[in-house]
């Protein structure tokens, strides 16, 4: 017998198809905008609802279990790009921001013309740092505080961080960071 798992009765195989369903193509993205190959984001992806299907009892409710699942996400995208295997084996993908764009709606509204393509690629060319900040803000809409509390930052380090995010995009597109026409 499946222990409960929340107030409302939901057993974990519940719970985890319930966090698929509403999130799966959201951690998809998120992971992309992490390692930049379509089919290593789609394992990593599975691997992540996999270790949240085993690590579901030790979640305590001090967050909603969208921030606990992108928690996880952001986790594991990390220690991949930090494994062994990442700086020992290339592995490369033609074509994969053509394959990304069939496979997900968000890339196809960003990469609507030609000017969004380039975009994109200058936001998929920054640090981690920032461009992990530039995708939850632009692309999730998440307010600095929701941002400070999911990666565990100050709110001032993830304002400073998207103004250089911003700045470093707009020296890439060959504007003036200091015109007041900031991103």
């Amino acid at each position: 017998m499946e222990e409960t798992i929340t107030a409302s009765g939901l057993s974990r195989d519940q719970v985890i198809e319930e966090l698929m369903s509403n999130y799966g193509q959201a951690i998809l993205q998120l992971v992309y905008t992490y390692v930049h190959d379509t089919a290593l984001a789609e394992d990593l992806t599975q691997e992540i609802f996999i270790k949240c299907y085993k690590t579901l009892s030790t979640y305590q409710g001090h967050a909603s279990l969208k921030t606990w699942l992108w928690r996880i996400a952001i986790n594991h995208s990390k220690d991949y790009i930090k494994s062994w295997y990442k700086k020992n084996v290339d592995v490369i993908e033609t074509n994969v921001l053509e394959e990304t764009l069939e496979t997900s709606d968000l890339l196809e509204q960003v990469v609507k013309n030609s000017e969004d393509e380039a975009l994109f690629d200058l936001v998929m060319a920054l640090p981690v740092k920032y461009r992990e900040l530039i995708y939850f803000y632009y692309f999730e809409d998440y307010s600095i505080q929701e941002i400070s509390s999911l990666l565990s930052l100050n709110n001032n380090t993830v304002k400073t961080r998207l103004r250089k995010a911003r700045s470093l995009l707009q020296k890439a597109l060959g504007g003036n960071p200091f015109d007041g026409n900031t991103f």
